[in-house]
């Protein structure tokens, strides 16, 4: 697996944090309820705030967060979740039309946003897929998506807002949303959504948030289930300790040998959702 050559360029965060919270789901079935769980609490933290704005990233993701399902864990909680003040975003989308079976925003659309779950359709975000036919010579289609999407979320977050939750997945290359080993995307710090042309997965254009949008979210939430992810999760975890409800305390492998592990965030929550097949390799330490 390629790992990141080095991270000494890579801006480092005041009192970073280099914890995160660990939960594992004995099936791949039983991750949902789990991450349902955490995004609930996230809400919980923003019964009082006007708005809960929330980033979804594609792959495997959107089957985790089906309407349905979801909908019914916020009722078995007891917890209102008003939609109506959710706000979504995009943790990474593919530079394809919206109805495209690669865009990232038409899987999301399928398992989550359906007619059942009343989120403003002018509260969720889509790229502009129109601007894919700009056929203006020296212009950058990719470009012009990412900072059109950039402006979509400061009209929300302002230039320096928040996330209050965002959702990724993980690559068995250590990727996360479209921030890959080795590319000059983990360095960039200048810019809230980067665009990318050389993508390792196809389609090889994409936009993305880029790290310190991801390192300054109130809370970011990691899935992935499948034994194809545990020799990432066995890098980027220096170690775990299981504590009484059944969680993991983990400390992350500093420095990170994967993207997915450079998510550490100064003042945010940072939580891993994984089922046991994911975390063969964790190395847990006993207890004293």
């Amino acid at each position: 697996l390629p790992k990141i050559k080095s991270l000494q360029a890579w801006p480092t965060t005041a009192n970073m944090s280099t914890k995160a919270k660990l939960h594992i789901a004995n099936s791949k079935a039983e991750v949902a309820p789990l991450l349902h769980a955490q995004v609930i609490s996230c809400v919980q933290k923003c019964s009082d705030e006007s708005k809960f704005v929330i980033a979804l990233s594609g792959g495997s993701l959107p089957a985790f967060l089906s309407a349905d399902a979801l909908i019914q864990s916020f009722a078995d909680a007891g917890v209102d979740p008003q939609w109506n003040k959710w706000y979504v975003f995009l943790a990474d989308e593919r530079c394809v039309k919206n109805d495209h079976p690669d865009s990232n925003y038409c899987s999301i659309q399928k398992y989550m946003l359906t007619a059942e779950l009343p989120i403003p359709t002018d509260q969720v975000f889509p790229i502009d897929d129109a601007l894919l036919d700009d056929t203006t010579p020296g212009t950058c289609t990719t470009e012009n998506i990412a900072k059109d999407y950039e402006d979509k979320l400061k009209s929300v977050l302002g230039d320096n807002g928040k996330f209050d939750c965002i959702l990724c997945g993980f690559g068995p290359d250590g990727h996360t949303c479209s921030l890959f080993p080795n590319h000059d995307l983990l360095m960039v710090t200048d810019k809230m959504v980067a665009s990318i042309t050389d993508s390792p997965k196809p389609p090889p254009e994409r936009v993305t948030l880029t790290f310190p949008v991801l390192n300054a979210a109130n809370t970011v939430i990691f899935c992935g289930a499948g034994g194809s992810k545990a020799p990432i999760l066995d890098a980027v975890y220096a170690e775990a300790s299981l504590i009484d409800d059944g969680s993991y305390d983990v400390v992350m492998a500093n420095p990170a040998p994967y993207p997915c592990g450079m998510v550490q965030m100064g003042g945010g929550d940072l939580c891993w959702v994984v089922d046991k097949d994911a975390a063969t390799g964790v190395k847990v330490l006993e207890k004293s």
